[in-house]
């Protein structure tokens, strides 16, 4: 059931740049409790880098053009630096040109969740991660086919397994 609800909020997105932009006003808050990682604030500063700690538990971002995977080729799964989840195939990644790793589609439509964001006065919809809730960055409704999304995600959010 609650792979169901990743699976049609991927698909509200995608129906979203098909000229329904309700949902990028109005997302549904998705969290999939199984296998869930949760730990203290104190643990998760324990396990991260001051930098890491800052972007994926407060919700900050880093610098554009100044993470380790924006101008990055390999072929390989992008992972949660936090858990190890993996979010996102090297297949699925494209040049946006912001200065950040951008994905038109994570690996598994449950390998990420999205939530509303009103932060700094602006209307976006939060990614983070489904098994531990580690802010990842945002997507929009401007990217490339099939999707027509773009993913854009913070490298210190991110870890990677070369293929």
């Amino acid at each position: 059931m609650k792979t169901s609800l990743y699976v049609f909020s991927l698909l509200m997105l995608i129906a979203c740049k098909e000229g329904n932009s309700q949902l990028i006003q109005n997302p549904t808050v998705l969290q999939n409790t199984a296998g869930k990682v949760q730990k203290t604030d104190a643990e998760w500063k324990q396990l991260l880098t001051q930098a890491q700690y800052e972007v994926i538990r407060n919700k900050g971002t880093e610098r554009a053009f100044t993470g380790k995977y924006w101008d990055h080729h390999e072929k390989g799964t992008y992972t949660c630096a936090a858990c190890g989840n993996p979010l996102f195939s090297s297949d699925t990644k494209f040049e946006s040109g912001t200065g950040w790793p951008s994905y038109f589609a994570p690996i598994r439509a449950d390998a990420v969740a999205i939530e509303k964001d009103n932060s700094y006065g602006m209307q976006r919809i939060e990614v983070h991660c489904a098994k531990c809730d580690g802010h990842l960055g945002h997507v929009f409704d401007d990217g490339p086919q099939p999707t027509g999304l773009r993913y854009c995600i913070n490298s210190i959010s991110l870890g990677f397994i070369k293929k």
